[in-house]
């Protein structure tokens, strides 16, 4: 019967806790199943394309709305069985239920989709994205309750900008070898469960739920071992851990950073306090971890039999313990202050035959057996001859500066975190390149300045961009349109930021020519993208 209340369509087709049977047509910008009934648009977390599922709407707006998946009644044939005990509640991982080649597929179109939805390129796929359906995204094009979706499509729309039409095929995805196991870096969140016991592994799903986990298929099987000591040593010495909801107890985070090409291990817990109680003794315990024995059941990847990635590097050896201090009322994990128990306050990796400082508040690359092809790709985009000035405009510790400055004449690089800034200095001294310059502040600033007093000497060849996901800041890009590169290599974590910044510089003359994803983040819906842009015809 009908309510006495006025009702719109949305609300006839479909109320809160309505159960439907749906059939799964594309998946989202987060890896999301989508579906329809009666034209009404569905997202349904852990279903994929293909699927048959009868889901519960959890909640419903205008033109979209949510659902719980129930019960698949007819799985996808690119369905498997995610290896993970706690896929579905874990917020880590939102793709173990779909086939590797599947994700390699879905990630690919996605940033074709956004390329052309948004950006306004006309971008053909790669081999690899085979016969799947050319609107891939239909959230995009339809619902967009993504909000940064949202915005950059009102962005691109309100510039008035008119549409492109240089044609470029995508090169087919770096895909990883083996998609677990394969993380650097990690961070647990420490807590007790309902019956007072305590516990580490990640926050569920858009919540601060601690889902147990101490295995994770995605980090670096050493971690296991190393959470289970922090937690013991707790329970032994009466550590408490950290409450949210009182500000109370003292240990927030483990966090481990290892140096897949080293064997080198950090371990750092963020404490709500200034020191730690019997810290000696969490320094023994940590010293005695034995990882050889540990590793010798996680000989080979679970999905393929392939020796894992991870063990064909050095052993491993922690060479860093230290405490952050947090004590703020926050989110955010990291403090500012570092204590050092053990060792030193850094540990060192490789990318290539360029060595790299990490301390616990360095920005590096959580995977860096792709980080390697990733860097590759940008400098065969890049087509250094030797004799270029080259511009990072968004340096960091100098990670992609310090491998373009192999072949260039000269990088600078400008980053706005100080801190970073002298991170890169150190490993440009670490790795004796003598031809890169570092500057502390706004690109937009600093160039200008820079080009002024070098008498136009520090002109751009080449200007390589690598923002944050949000993508570059509009004064920016007209700084980068300034310079006048003859190339511009944009690496980006967001395909949607990354089509409307393309769509930006196109405009201003700039073409695009090449554009190829990296899977970075295996089981993850996060993809990474490299792409060319130059003016006139390139050489």
């Amino acid at each position: 019967m009908k309510s006495s209340r006025n009702h719109d369509q949305t609300d006839i087709v479909c109320r809160k806790n309505d159960i439907f049977e749906l059939d799964i047509q594309a998946m989202g910008t987060e890896g999301e199943g989508i579906g329809k009934i009666q034209g009404y648009t569905l997202f349904v977390k852990d279903a994929m394309t293909g699927d048959r599922v009868r889901v519960r709407v959890i909640k419903t707006k205008k033109h979209f709305g949510y659902a719980r998946l129930l019960e698949i009644l007819s799985p996808s044939p690119d369905r498997v069985k995610p290896l993970c005990p706690v896929a579905r509640q874990c917020g880590g991982c939102q793709l173990q239920h779909c086939s590797y080649p599947s994700q390699l597929r879905w990630k690919e179109n996605k940033v074709r989709d956004c390329l052309n939805r948004i950006g306004g390129f006309h971008v053909l796929a790669s081999g690899v994205s085979a016969q799947i359906s050319e609107n891939v995204s239909e959230k995009a094009s339809e619902a967009v309750p993504d909000a940064m979706s949202k915005k950059v499509s009102e962005t691109s729309s309100e510039t008035g900008f008119s549409s492109l039409h240089n044609t470029v095929k995508m090169e087919p995805i770096l895909s990883m070898e083996t998609p677990y196991y394969y993380r650097n870096k990690a961070q647990f969140p420490v807590g007790k469960d309902k019956n007072g016991r305590l516990v580490a592994g990640f926050y569920a799903g858009r919540t601060h739920s601690i889902i147990e986990n101490t295995d994770c298929m995605i980090q670096h099987p050493c971690n296991r071992l190393i959470v289970e000591t922090v937690l013991a040593f707790m329970q032994e010495n009466h550590i408490t851990p950290y409450d949210e909801k009182t500000h109370s107890g003292l240990v927030r985070h483990i966090l481990t950073r290892v140096g897949i090409f080293t064997g080198e291990i950090m371990v750092c817990l963020v404490i709500n306090g200034h020191d730690l109680p019997e810290s000696p003794k969490l320094v023994d315990k940590l010293l005695h971890c034995d990882f050889g024995a540990s590793l010798s059941q996680q000989a080979v990847s679970p999905e393929n039999g392939q020796s894992a990635a991870w063990q064909e590097q050095a052993p491993l050896r922690i060479e860093s313990i230290c405490l952050n201090e947090n004590t703020e009322k926050t989110n955010v994990i990291l403090g500012s202050k570092i204590s050092v128990l053990y060792g030193r306050n850094r540990i060192e990796d490789r990318i290539g035959s360029i060595k790299y400082q990490i301390s616990p508040l360095s920005f590096y690359q959580v995977n860096p057996l792709q980080t390697r092809r990733l860097y590759e790709t940008a400098l065969e985009f890049a087509d250094l001859k030797g004799g270029e000035i080259v511009w990072d405009l968004y340096c960091g510790i100098g990670t992609i500066s310090l491998f373009l400055a192999q072949k260039a004449a000269k990088v600078c690089g400008v980053e706005i975190v100080p801190q970073a800034v002298e991170d890169a200095r150190k490993n440009a001294a670490l790795n004796q390149l003598e031809n890169t310059e570092f500057f502390a502040g706004a690109a937009e600033q600093v160039v200008p300045e820079q080009y002024e007093k070098s008498g136009g000497a520090m002109k751009a060849d080449v200007v390589t961009l690598d923002p944050p996901r949000k993508g570059c800041d509009e004064k920016l890009l007209d700084t980068v349109v300034k310079m006048n590169p003859e190339k511009i290599v944009y690496v980006s974590c967001d395909p949607a930021t990354l089509a409307r910044d393309l769509r930006y510089l196109c405009d201003r003359g700039y073409e695009l020519r090449r554009v190829r994803a990296c899977d970075m983040f295996g089981m993850s819906w996060h993809v990474e993208t490299i792409v060319l842009m130059s003016r006139g015809k390139l050489s």
